[in-house]
């Protein structure tokens, strides 16, 4: 994101979602963007500012609500383990969420979540992975975490280095504005080494969720 022409492979790669959904927003207008011959180009001042207008409340957000992890993470949806592959923790975490009332259908998550990382992975580097899917299965967002305190090292993150907080986002498929502001409140907390290390170190999901949170007590 150093140049500020991106292509709809640098925006999808920055927003975290597929090219297909960029190339739907750039052909409903739905996101600030121009043509150049048949190629559409972005602006990265005018991307930052569309996510920060929908990320605060405007009135183009119809319908949304905002979130917070609080809201969406519950403590019992945490992971530790000390090793895992990549499918093992994915498996792991599919597993988990799937026993909600608020996912529908266990073999609709699983196959989302892992088309979606045969698509491109969802280890953004720093040693983070956000898997994430949208379904029509799911009544309503939520989130799953997972600390591997020796990383996962088959995950093939950005940077290549194991991945040892993933955090899985399952949404309900029109609930596109929820999912991104998730994304972002995560990359938020996570954004600073210091948070990062301090998250691993922790001794108990509980602390792991009031750490993530923000929320007090143990």
């Amino acid at each position: 994101m150093n140049n500020d022409i991106l292509t709809i492979e640098e925006v999808a790669e920055y927003l975290r979602v597929s090219e297909r959904t960029v190339y739907d927003w750039a052909q409903k207008g739905e996101i600030p963007c121009g043509k150049l011959g048949t190629t559409w180009r972005f602006k990265r001042s005018e991307i930052e500012n569309w996510i920060d207008s929908r990320l605060s409340g405007s009135k183009s957000m119809g319908n949304f609500v905002p979130l917070f992890l609080n809201s969406v993470l519950k403590k019992e949806n945490i992971i530790f383990t000390e090793k895992a592959s990549k499918d093992g923790i994915l498996q792991e975490l599919i597993d988990l969420l799937a026993e909600s009332p608020l996912v529908k259908s266990k073999k609709d998550l699983q196959e989302g979540i892992f088309h979606r990382e045969q698509l491109m992975s969802t280890g953004i580097g720093m040693g983070i992975g956000i898997p994430h899917i949208r379904l029509n299965s799911v009544k309503d967002v939520i989130l799953g975490a997972a600390l591997v305190r020796d990383g996962v090292d088959d995950y093939e993150s950005l940077d290549s280095q194991p991945v040892k907080l993933i955090f899985m986002i399952v949404a309900r498929q029109d609930q596109h504005d929820q999912h991104l502001k998730l994304l972002g409140q995560i990359s938020s907390r996570l954004k600073e080494a210091d948070a990062r290390e301090a998250l691993i170190a922790c001794d108990t999901p509980g602390q792991f969720y009031h750490l993530l949170t923000g929320a007090g007590g143990e």
